[in-house]
């Protein structure tokens, strides 16, 4: 998919409750540009303040990233408040009004996910409805944030195919733990057929340089982006990012012994974002450098 009809329809400021486009916030980064279609992500230093905001369509998960601090919101007719330390999280569903206020100032990620993916975390077990979270406490959902907010720190486009495995990951979280109401576990998955396998790892190939959404390779498939996911790891033993890259060193590795490609170039013809991104992947996964790699012959 193009950068062009990628940002066309990516999540924007236009799908958020309307706290980002307030004048006491100031933003750092957003995911803006980077085509996500089912995330938004924004970093910023928020000043104090007391607004209610309309509904919006996507869900509102707010990382405290200082603190504490107080924060009062209208939660069943009536305000609470609570001291909210670095770490913990402020989860508002959407499609409902926000009346909230902050006592102090506080750096935030926000980071808005649309109702479509977290329904099809679910699967089959019928509607998520999440709860009005205040100040509770989930690590897996603040790493999970925390590296959303690393690819928008890198500004990485290529990195679809992670940041897709992410926002899986993070929905399905959601549905598990902070949903209204019990969530029957999928069953077990049998994983891929040979056809399905090949027919993805195909398209990764063909597509190696290209930014590559996990739905792409669902629709290759014939299956909804979470099942792809779960089968595709019951076949392989990785998720589709950790095949994807491992696909992307392996290209490197055969073009820094059979080529003469400038390192940068090399790069972005397997699919990283840049030299660094190439030279940081393979040092965590081979101990050594494209320089070094190349010259070892």
């Amino acid at each position: 998919m193009g950068t062009s009809g990628a940002t066309m329809c990516e999540l924007g400021l236009l799908d958020t409750t309307g706290i980002l486009r307030q004048p006491w916030v100031s933003p750092d980064r957003t995911s803006s540009g980077l085509g996500w279609e089912h995330v938004y992500v924004s970093t910023q230093r928020e000043r104090p303040y007391h607004a209610t905001f309309d509904a919006a369509p996507t869900h509102l998960l707010i990382l405290h990233l200082g603190g504490p601090v107080t924060v009062r919101r209208r939660i069943s007719q009536s305000m609470r408040a609570q001291r909210i330390p670095a770490g913990g999280i402020f989860l508002h569903p959407a499609g409902r009004e926000l009346d909230v206020e902050l006592q102090g100032g506080l750096d935030t990620v926000h980071l808005y996910l649309s109702d479509s993916v977290l329904q099809e975390a679910q699967g089959e077990g019928g509607k998520v409805e999440l709860v009005e979270e205040l100040g509770s406490s989930d690590p897996l959902i603040e790493q999970l944030v925390l590296a959303l907010d690393g690819v928008v720190r890198r500004r990485e486009p290529s990195a679809r195919t992670y940041v897709d495995h992410l926002v899986g990951t993070l929905a399905a979280q959601l549905a598990r733990a902070h949903a209204g109401r019990p969530v029957d576990r999928d069953s077990a998955s049998s994983g891929l057929t040979s056809r399905q396998l090949t027919s993805a790892r195909e398209l990764m190939e063909t597509r190696i340089s290209e930014p590559l959404p996990v739905a792409e390779l669902a629709s290759a498939t014939g299956l909804s982006a979470s099942q792809f996911s779960r089968q595709f790891r019951a076949s392989t033993g990785k998720s589709p990012h950790q095949f994807l890259l491992q696909l992307r060193l392996d290209h490197a590795r055969r073009l820094l012994r059979t080529t003469t490609l400038p390192i940068a170039d090399l790069a972005a013809h397997c699919g990283f974002s840049h030299q660094e991104h190439l030279t940081r992947v393979m040092r965590a996964k081979l101990g050594t450098t494209p320089a070094a790699f190349r010259r070892a012959g």
